[in-house]
């Protein structure tokens, strides 16, 4: 059966037009098969968006920040947070090349699109010396537990010294297993959402020789 994490999906093609609103802001999307959620913005996406733009706006954006939608889908993560943040650096990637492309059709289709949008199998394509304040992930569970993990660890290790990731996962998906390992990467993890199931986790990479010292 074809997954929405196959590098190179071969199902036919069946496109819709998605119209969405958040944050006061009217978005259009296109979708189309082997992609994930190809009917609607799921309801664990649009949580996390929610979260994350709450959370970034009570600690105050920073003007040239760097953010990164990992396992970006169709964009829709990308897109919404560079139109609110619209100073921020933002990077899209995923494994899916259709859902790559659809992600740069989509940031044609809408204003403050993503800087960069490309393909990579979790973090592999991005250059080791870049660096990002935040990133943002819907992890792909039917990939397994070995995935998911490799999207916290190395996006650990793409993570500025008190940078940020911001995690989505049903109770029932995984979350508990989540927050296990985003404690034992990061030394830290917070829920800071929780509704219809879905957890919205946040872990910050600070420096672990200071925080022992302290």
């Amino acid at each position: 059966m074809p997954q929405y994490f196959e590098a190179v999906p071969e199902t036919p093609s069946d496109r819709k037009v998605i119209d969405y609103r958040i944050n006061g802001m009217n978005f259009r999307f296109t979708t189309d098969t082997a992609v994930f959620s190809k009917s609607s913005v799921d309801k664990g996406t649009e949580l996390l968006l929610e979260a994350v733009i709450d959370d970034i706006k009570s600690r105050g954006a920073g003007r040239d920040e760097s953010l990164l939608d990992l396992g970006c889908g169709w964009g829709v993560v990308g897109i919404v947070l560079k139109s609110v943040f619209t100073l921020f650096e933002v990077t899209s990637v995923d494994i899916n090349s259709r859902a790559v492309a659809l992600t740069r059709e989509n940031a044609r289709l809408n204003l403050n699109s993503p800087d960069k949008i490309y393909v990579s199998d979790v973090l592999t394509s991005v250059p080791e010396e870049k660096l990002f304040d935040t990133v943002v992930t819907n992890p792909p569970v039917r990939a397994g537990k070995k995935t998911v993990f490799a999207f916290y660890e190395q996006s650990y290790e793409h993570l500025k010294e008190n940078g940020a990731i911001y995690v989505v996962l049903q109770r029932k998906q995984g979350a508990d297993s989540t927050k296990r390992k985003l404690q034992e990467l990061f030394g830290n993890c917070e829920t800071i959402s929780i509704k219809g199931g879905y957890h919205v986790m946040k872990s910050v990479k600070v420096n672990k020789d200071a925080a022992l010292s302290v």
